[in-house]
């Protein structure tokens, strides 16, 4: 994770021992469904906390798919600020499975299902 000129590298057990947070958003599909879900994880904003200042702006997720349209996603500002949005390490009370996300996701309301990255391997705020 990089946040100004601050670097971290958290591992799953990592973000697993930092307060979590529950969340009930859905997942909606750019195909025209959408389903509720409970989410649990580690909040955004205490995730950047944690390695630097937060300064605002938009926040780069890349995943560990690195090609295709799911290699990375923008999130912008008015999300990475919403205490709802999370690094989701659960869904409905089970760890996330690989389908899901596995090892971790991003989840934020009201962004189609295709911008929730999952698979995250790098969280950048630009600048």
């Amino acid at each position: 994770m990089l946040v100004g000129d601050q670097k971290h590298q958290f591992t799953r057990a990592d973000l697993l021992s930092l307060p979590q947070t529950h969340a009930s958003l859905p997942i909606a599909c750019v195909e025209g469904w959408s389903a509720g879900a409970d989410w649990s994880g580690v909040r955004l904003l205490d995730l950047l906390a944690a390695v630097g200042e937060y300064p605002g702006g938009d926040v780069r997720f890349r995943s560990l798919e690195r090609t295709g349209i799911y290699g990375s996603s923008v999130l912008p500002q008015r999300h990475a600020v919403d205490r709802s949005t999370l690094i989701a390490l659960t869904l409905n009370g089970e760890t996330l499975d690989l389908d899901h996300g596995y090892p971790c996701r991003l989840i934020a309301p009201n962004r189609p299902g295709v911008l929730q990255t999952k698979w995250l391997s790098e969280i950048e705020v630009l600048p």
